[in-house]
């Protein structure tokens, strides 16, 4: 026994005692008084950061003790050391405050983790071309759901008017009560500013519909790249690499711009969690018997019965069961 009770001598290299038995401590730091701001933007590991009076943004990094714990743009934060904002300044994220909302995807219908994309929005614009390339309303039921899982209020963009009407598609969305703006090149926003006005947006899109253009117009010195679709194939090439959020003039609010989008998985949506967006269907579906999936085949659910009884509208139950398709089944690029 070593004259120091563990086991072996300071002479045998061993002196210092098992890991296990060093004191340790229970105290965390305590970071309520750190300064607050919202990310605004991530790259590569750095977290671009707009401190809470907007006086200034700074760059950060995460601290190690946040782990694995993501930290992704509309975050509210906690920053500690250098948050001056000049050149060559690195400030450090030591907390995510609690989300609001939080929308996200996953790579596809069989991948069982998450990706959060956007934190702390109130609205989800879901951008979509009438032509060039075509509507595809697949696409636009998966991210509606997206929105309604997240807790978010979705807004329909339609954007080259003119090019296409945009009646028909308004007229697949009336049972949703969702609000449909169009648009067209140079045309006046006014509409869609008052729409954005002092709320939390993102916006969301297949690749090539005008996203980027849209976003340039409601913020002049936005910048954000512009690209074209594909003659051959339709499909439009990735402009914007990852998300970011930008202020809205006057009377303010934030757009936040993320990367176009070629698929939307929805691994982690569940039926209850879509319905409970609708208040009107969830007090229906307490009368449906234990284990109704709520769909087409679901035999003696209670909304079928409200659509025979005319509580509900027929257009509303089909707008809802073509979401539920939207997100049971596979999906493709081209619908």
């Amino acid at each position: 026994m070593s004259r120091h009770g563990y086991g072996r001598d300071e002479e045998d290299g061993y002196g210092r005692p098992p890991r296990h038995t060093r004191p340790r401590t229970k105290d965390r730091p305590d970071f309520s008084d750190a300064e607050v701001a919202r990310v605004i933007a991530v790259d590569r590991g750095r977290y671009t950061v707009l401190m809470d009076d907007e006086s200034r943004e700074v760059l950060t990094t995460k601290a190690r003790q946040l782990g694995r714990k993501g930290v992704i743009v509309g975050d509210r934060v906690r920053v500690v050391g250098d948050t001056s904002g000049e050149e060559g300044t690195l400030g450090r994220i030591v907390e995510v405050l609690p989300r609001a909302t939080v929308l996200r995807r996953t790579a596809d219908d069989d991948d069982p983790y998450e990706r959060p994309i956007v934190a702390n929005a109130d609205q989800l614009a879901i951008v979509t071309a009438l032509a060039d390339p075509p509507p595809r309303t697949g696409m636009i039921d998966r991210i509606l759901v997206a929105a309604y899982d997240g807790g978010l209020e979705p807004l329909l963009v339609l954007t080259k008017a003119d090019l296409a009407s945009p009646q028909q598609l308004m007229a697949a969305y009336r049972g949703l009560d969702l609000r449909v703006v169009a648009t067209e090149p140079d045309a006046d926003l006014t509409e869609l500013r008052d729409l954005l006005a002092d709320r939390q947006t993102v916006f969301v899109g297949h690749s090539g519909v005008g996203k980027s253009t849209l976003v340039n117009a409601l913020i002049p010195d936005a910048g954000r790249a512009i690209g074209h679709v594909n003659e051959v194939t339709g499909r439009g090439r990735h402009t914007s690499t990852s998300a970011v959020a930008l202020p809205l003039p006057e009377p303010g609010g934030w757009v936040i711009d993320t990367p176009g989008v070629r698929s939307f998985g929805l691994s982690h949506v569940t039926t209850d969690s879509i319905i409970a967006a609708f208040p009107d269907l969830a007090e229906i579906v307490e009368d449906c018997p234990r284990g109704c999936r709520h769909d087409s085949s679901a035999t003696d659910c209670a909304l079928d019965a409200a659509v025979a009884a005319g509580r509900l509208a027929p257009e509303r139950l089909e707008s809802f069961r073509r979401m539920e398709r939207s997100w049971t089944t596979p999906p493709s690029y081209d619908r």
